[in-house]
C-alpha cells in the first residue's frame, strides 16, 4: 500500500511569523526521517515565479479580477505539477501560503465574491483541501512592524486593507475548525513553535 501525503498549508497576514515556522517544522521533520519539501505560492514554479513577480512588483494598475486570476492561474499549475505529484510519492508538502490567501486578501482585503473565489479556488485545486492549515494570528501593527521597510505592492495597499483580511482569516477558521488552526503569532517563538508541532504531531501520528 503507497504511503499518504500529506498537504500542510501556512497562513495569516504578512509579518505573522507564518515563514519561520514552516522552515522549524522542515528541520524536524527531515530530521525525524520524514521526507518533505517546502514550497510557496505565488511562485514556486518557473511560470509562477513570473506570476509572482507582476503580482508583487508591477508597478502599473492591476485590476482586482487580474489579480485574483493571476493567483488562481499559479495555484492551478503548482497543484498540478507539483503539489499533487508530491503528495503521490508520500511525501508531507509545507506550503507558504494556499487558498486561503485569496480568499481572505482577494475576499475579504479587496471586498470581493467571497463565494465566487471559494468555487474558483475549488477549479484551479480540482478540489484538493490542505490536511491541516496553521494560521498565524498577529495585529496588523506588529505585521508591518517585522515586515520591515521593503514593502511589496500588496502589502502598501494600507491598514484598513489588512485589518479586513486578518478578519476575513480569523472568518475562515470560524468556518473550518478541524482543518485551521488559529496559532497566537504575538507569542515567543519557541512557544508558538511548540504549539506548530503539536498539531503536526497528532496529525502525522510521529
Amino acid at each position: 500500500m503507497a504511503k499518504k501525503g500529506y498537504f500542510i498549508t501556512f497562513e495569516g497576514i504578512d509579518g505573522c511569523g507564518k515563514t519561520t515556522q514552516l522552515e522549524n517544522v522542515l528541520q524536524m521533520l527531515t530530521e525525524q526521517g520524514i521526507e518533505c519539501v517546502k514550497t510557496r505560492e505565488p511562485g514556486a514554479l518557473k511560470l509562477g515565479s513570473q506570476i509572482r513577480e507582476i503580482l508583487l512588483h508591477y508597478d502599473g494598475e492591476v485590476s482586482n479580477n487580474c489579480e485574483m486570476f493571476l493567483f488562481l492561474a499559479d495555484r492551478s499549475q503548482h497543484v498540478d505539477t507539483f503539489i499533487k505529484p508530491m503528495m503521490k510519492e508520500g511525501k508531507v508538502v509545507l506550503c507558504d501560503r494556499h487558498t486561503d490567501s485569496t480568499i481572505a486578501y482577494q475576499g475579504y482585503g479587496r471586498q470581493g465574491d467571497v463565494e465566487k473565489l471559494t468555487k474558483l479556488n475549488n477549479i484551479a485545486t480540482n478540489g484538493l483541501v490542505p490536511d491541516l492549515t496553521l494560521l498565524f494570528d498577529v495585529s496588523v501593527e506588529t505585521g508591518h512592524e517585522r515586515a520591515g521597510k521593503d514593502l511589496d505592492r500588496l502589502e502598501l495597499a494600507g491598514k484598513e486593507f489588512f485589518e479586513r483580511t486578518r478578519q476575513g482569516y480569523l472568518q475562515l477558521a470560524k468556518e473550518h475548525p478541524k482543518r485551521i488552526k488559529v496559532i497566537n503569532g504575538e507569542n515567543p517563538k519557541e512557544v508558538v513553535y511548540n504549539e506548530v508541532k503539536s498539531h503536526i504531531i497528532n496529525l502525522l501520528g510521529i
